[in-house]
């Protein structure tokens, strides 16, 4: 792929991320600004917990295809290089999580980087499905699962012996995702996390 098409496509892919699927889709279904609710997050659980399963699952799957579509679509027609590669799935987070339309504060960034690590290591994002279930169902924290899933996935791509670029770029998602998290973080560690009910 040449140079000007690769950041052409770049600013495409960020700007495509950026999306805030959450926030669009609440306002769809006649509910106010997820902003000012829960957790304050766009992301698809503070939308399931304001306003309800439809639009919380909804959400998850807009977040998770703004990651997983453009890098599919640039792997399979345009033939990257493997560090270009890495570089979308590095800019698909960042889009998500520092969206321009919402002056930079966007989402935490888990279903997003969910679509970035099924193409980019499928069979790592079932390990890390594993551990986030398993944690979730444990400790009933999603916000613990995901971090935890997070940091699974570079460690399973490293394992799988996958291409030293690819593994850069998950280590960077995964370290974003944990980052977006510290809140919850916070939270964990002094006893006011919110447990999940559904």
């Amino acid at each position: 792929m040449n140079h000007f098409l690769f950041i052409v496509i770049v600013f495409a892919v960020y700007l495509i991320a950026a999306v805030p699927t959450g926030l669009v889709l609440s306002k769809v279904f006649g509910y106010e600004d997820v902003r000012n609710k829960g957790s304050g997050n766009i992301g698809a659980t503070n939308v399931y917990r304001v306003a309800g399963k439809l639009p919380g699952v909804l959400t998850l799957i807009g977040d998770i295809l703004k990651g997983l579509l453009p890098i599919l679509l640039i792997k399979h027609f345009l033939n990257p290089s493997m560090p270009q590669l890495g570089i979308v799935g590095a800019v698909a987070i960042l889009g998500h999580c520092y969206p321009i339309y919402l002056k930079f504060q966007g989402g935490k960034g888990v279903a997003t980087a969910l679509g970035i690590f099924l193409v980019l290591s499928p069979f790592a994002v079932l390990g890390a499905c594993v551990i986030f279930v398993a944690t979730v169902s444990i400790s009933r924290f999603i916000s613990l699962g995901s971090m935890f899933a997070a940091i699974t996935v570079p460690l399973l791509m490293l394992m799988l012996d996958q291409p030293e670029p690819l593994v850069i770029s998950a280590l960077f998602v995964s370290l974003l995702v944990v980052w977006r998290h510290r809140s919850n973080l916070k939270r964990l560690l002094d006893g006011s996390e919110s447990r999940f009910k559904g």
